[in-house]
């Protein structure tokens, strides 16, 4: 698989180290994950966005690292879930892909759909048995400025998030990535202030760029204008995974008990199964339930 910059979350800094920053055109992960799941406009805009958000967090962590995003809240959509590992992989869900509002008078109103809430990240190390999280109140349900709104709170780092996800009139993903700047100890006020003056004059969503054209680089360069900064290595290309697999929904499908396999398998009825995380599809034929069936009658006889 190719590693341009259209399919991996690209790593900058400045020259000085004390700024970096992360930059992704997510569009093919976050289309895949809108067909797999048959989700709609809005809660395509809410987990392509929290998609993001953790796949930027993730690139700036260590080998074999991954970061989880958990939005709890109260309006229709009631959850969003993203997980990102540094090499690239991610997957997202909400359990109400299906939600739509009454009308569309307000356009795509994320905020609306999500309500208040709470934000968790989950960092997980290798070889930890229990991840790092952090919690914080919901700040604007945008996602973005929720999870700069995290990285302040819970590790005082001073940040600019945007992520967005561009819909066609249908509904439907044309393109959505994302970019995060984030200031390290030691930096001098004259960047920050050099910065934050880019970000004020610069008012193009990146979703819109992106739609336009625009490479991950061209995401952090309005941020950087006056600011010498250089790309470091991250070759890691962008996959939307998840570690379900047949033989595990197989198993899984054990949990149902001799008598509703065999019911199942009288009725002609395929076990059709989808993964509730990333909502990929799994059909079990009859052969392979009958063979289940069978495997399940055996043991019960050990």
């Amino acid at each position: 698989m190719s590693t341009s910059s259209l399919n991996r979350v690209q790593r900058f800094v400045t020259h000085d180290f004390t700024v970096r920053a992360a930059a992704v055109d997510a569009t093919a992960v976050v289309r895949e994950m809108q067909v797999l799941q048959g989700a709609k406009a809005l809660p395509s805009l809410a987990i392509g966005r929290a998609m993001v958000g953790a796949m930027l967090m993730a690139a700036q962590q260590k080998q074999g690292h991954q970061v989880g995003v958990y939005i709890r809240c109260q309006g229709p959509l009631r959850a969003i879930y993203a997980e990102a590992h540094f090499e690239g992989q991610v997957r997202g869900y909400c359990p109400m892909t299906h939600y739509e509002p009454e009308n569309y008078n307000n356009e795509y109103n994320l905020k609306a759909a999500i309500g208040e809430g709470s934000l968790t990240v989950a960092r997980h190390q290798p070889f930890q048995k229990t991840p790092h999280q952090g919690t914080v109140n919901l700040v604007s349900g945008e996602i973005g400025e929720d999870i700069a709104h995290y990285l302040i709170q819970s590790h005082q780092i001073r940040s600019l998030v945007s992520v967005g996800v561009y819909l066609d009139a249908y509904g439907q993903v044309r393109s959505a990535g994302g970019v995060i700047i984030e200031v390290m100890p030691g930096v001098e006020d004259q960047i920050i202030d050099q910065i934050q003056k880019n970000a004020d004059s610069h008012l193009v969503p990146v979703s819109q760029m992106l739609f336009d054209g625009a490479q991950s680089v061209d995401l952090v360069k309005p941020y950087f204008q006056g600011i010498p900064f250089m790309e470091l290595e991250h070759n890691f290309p962008l996959t939307y995974t998840c570690p379900c697999t047949k033989d595990r929904v197989v198993r899984a499908l054990e949990t149902l008990g001799l008598a509703e396999l065999e019911d199942m398998i009288r009725k002609n009825e395929k076990a059709d199964v989808t993964c509730q995380v990333c909502g990929r599809p799994y059909l079990i034929e009859i052969e392979e339930l009958t063979h289940l069936k069978n495997h399940l009658y055996k043991n019960s006889l050990n």
